[in-house]
């Protein structure tokens, strides 16, 4: 349950962003608040989420 989870931003709508599963892009799209995320996210940023946060990859 709290494994690592990298995602890539796929499409800002307002104040959601929706997110991708990189290893699992057949999953469907998970729709996350945008003040849940790190400020400085676009579309193609890829994220990790891991113990209930998320962060930017390098």
């Amino acid at each position: 349950m709290f494994e690592r989870i990298d995602y890539v931003v796929r499409k800002i709508d307002g104040d959601y962003a929706y997110l991708e599963q990189i290893e699992h892009p057949e999953v469907e799209l998970k729709c996350v608040a945008r003040a849940l995320l790190p400020e400085n996210i676009e579309e193609h940023t890829k994220l990790s989420y891991e113990m209930m946060q998320y962060q930017v990859l390098k």
